[in-house]
């Protein structure tokens, strides 16, 4: 049977949450820093949505749990959990650095809006095999992938129509 993944659950189990604070804390000790609350609050606030979030969006999730952390935990958090393939940095066309998280997640793509933002999460088989193809060309074992496509989605052309016929 195949592993249930995250993106097929309304919400993250207890267990997978365990698994991924294990992987947290591994990389954690690999690094030589200390594992604390306030690190494992913010990972889950961070595995309990499926927005991809700035450190200003993720800390005010997080204050909600424990007013007491700060913007740099959070901040310097969000850097541990890429650091370990928790979570991955996603740039959209407004330049500030958002991060979605990876743990048990399907490769996935994004269609991003260059007018109003918005973006579309798709997967494409045919990406994921030419990642591999393109790995065996040069001799390397891929990991993962960052893939997106910038366009300007329908809401966007429509509003352009409508104001070049007003």
């Amino acid at each position: 049977m195949l592993q249930k993944r995250i993106d097929d659950q309304p919400s993250i189990s207890r267990e997978m949450v365990r698994e991924a604070q294990e992987i947290l804390h591994q990389h954690l000790k690999r690094v030589g820093l200390k594992q604390t609350a306030q690190r494992d609050t913010i990972l889950c606030s961070f595995l309990e949505t499926r927005d991809h979030l700035s450190t200003d969006e993720l800390h005010r999730l997080v204050q909600k749990k424990d007013a007491g952390i700060g913007y740099t935990t959070v901040y310097r958090t969000l850097k541990l959990l890429a650091g370990c393939g928790l979570a991955s940095e996603v740039a959209f066309h407004d330049g500030i650095a958002r991060y979605e998280h990876q743990y048990n997640r399907r490769s996935h793509h994004h269609m991003v809006c260059t007018e109003c933002g918005s973006s579309v999460e798709f997967f494409s088989r045919e990406v994921d095999q030419l990642e591999q193809e393109i790995g065996r060309r040069h001799h390397y074992t891929t990991t993962r992938h960052t893939f997106q496509i910038y366009g300007v989605c329908e809401d966007c052309r429509r509003k352009n129509i409508a104001a070049r016929l007003a």
